[in-house]
């Protein structure tokens, strides 16, 4: 029998306008400090994102999340957070902050399997 993976999510979640505080999920972070495990995957809709604001520059934030990304796997493409242990990387990315890319508290869970975990969320919670 497999032993249960503990983990913690966050939802990654664009504002595009910070003072309204109105926002859509765009992404999922996952890590298991067990398992040494840490994923991160988005999905931004060019719709929903022109009819939130089409102020702001579509490939601004899109290359934003590109660098979220290699902080989040390790890459040194990612700066000096990117070279910090998983955890740590993880803290980093789910604190508090007033920005146009931001994330939901962290969440905990317990699973088998993380990726089938991971799949399932992000169907539910992102696209």
């Amino acid at each position: 029998m497999q032993e249960s993976k503990i983990y913690e999510y966050a939802v990654i979640r664009l504002v595009p306008k910070v003072e309204r505080e109105e926002f859509f999920n765009i992404g999922l972070l996952m890590f298991s400090k067990r398992e040494k495990y840490i994923r991160f995957e988005f999905h931004l809709c060019t719709e929903k994102f022109k009819s939130m604001n089409p102020e702001i520059d579509y490939h601004d934030i899109s290359q934003n999340l590109e660098n979220f990304k290699h902080v989040a796997s390790g890459q040194k493409e990612g700066g000096p957070i990117a070279l910090l242990d998983i955890p740590e990387r993880f803290r980093w990315l789910t604190a508090v902050r007033s920005s146009v890319i931001q994330t939901s508290r962290p969440h905990p869970g317990k699973t088998q399997d993380l990726d089938k975990t991971f799949e399932r969320l992000f169907q539910e919670l992102v696209k």
